[in-house]
């Protein structure tokens, strides 16, 4: 991290996990065991019928709520879908897209996202844009072209006063719920290129402000080190954000 330039913020992402009623006793124990004062951004971004119930809960314990998808469309007949005017009015402050789990199960491209990302900004919500390579592209030295086709595609046609209000979450697909990690110097060369390609976007102001985090499979007892690197500036956290004290230990190793 370089908290010269960018405020730590880590992220949970709940997935498709607990239920409304869980919300407030999970919040109550993540509070007993979170700083009272701590110098980054910390949110839980959750299933959509729980998004009211977090916004809630989060407010004694400085946690903002987000969500996990959103709309490309502002609204209309779009059945099962939630726009991000919903999720706005809702007092949600961030939403997960292109997740690799929805380009894979539900087939999303890069030009949907990007479209996803740009909704949410018009609605006042930070996207957190979920870039990442498959264990076959990384075998295949592709990692780096793959990373910035997508962060390129994501970010197209949002200028630089709308980027520093987006997130960027590297998360290589091999490394998401497998407990296989990328190294603290794999997951930083990722994440220093992703960097480097904005700077050449946007110039280095602008890449010295984005957040970029890294999303695969960070827990209590590698945080720490993924944290140190420069251009890691928090974590997408997803098995342990399900668990108070592990999620807890992980905000707290943004203070080292």
């Amino acid at each position: 991290m370089n908290k010269k330039y960018r405020k730590p913020f880590i992220a949970g992402n709940w997935k498709m996990n607990m239920l409304a009623s869980e919300v407030k006793p999970f919040m109550s124990e993540l509070k007993a065991n979170l700083p009272a004062e701590r110098s980054c951004d910390v949110a839980l971004c959750v299933p959509g019928p729980l998004v009211p119930a977090m916004v809630k809960a989060g407010r004694e314990c400085k946690v903002s709520a987000g969500g996990q998808d959103c709309s490309q469309y502002a609204k209309g007949a779009y059945t099962g879908e939630v726009s991000a005017l919903q999720l706005a009015d809702l007092k949600a402050k961030y939403c997960i897209v292109g997740h690799s789990e929805r380009r894979q199960y539900h087939a999303e491209s890069d030009m949907l996202i990007n479209a996803k990302a740009k909704i949410l900004i018009e609605n006042g919500i930070k996207p957190i844009i979920c870039v990442g390579e498959s264990l076959e592209q990384r075998e295949m030295g592709l990692t780096m072209e793959h990373i910035a086709y997508q962060v390129k595609a994501a970010l197209s046609g949002i200028s630089s006063s709308e980027l520093r209000k987006c997130v960027i979450a590297y998360e290589p697909i091999w490394a998401i719920g497998t407990g296989k990690t990328a190294t603290a110097d794999q997951a930083q060369e990722v994440c220093g290129e992703i960097r480097a390609i904005i700077r050449k976007m946007y110039g280095a102001r602008s890449a010295r402000a984005v957040q970029i985090l890294y999303g695969g499979s960070m827990n209590a007892k590698n945080a720490t080190e993924l944290l140190a690197q420069p251009d890691i500036d928090g974590g997408l956290i997803g098995g342990a954000s399900l668990k108070p004290v592990d999620f807890s230990v992980i905000v707290k190793a943004t203070e080292q």
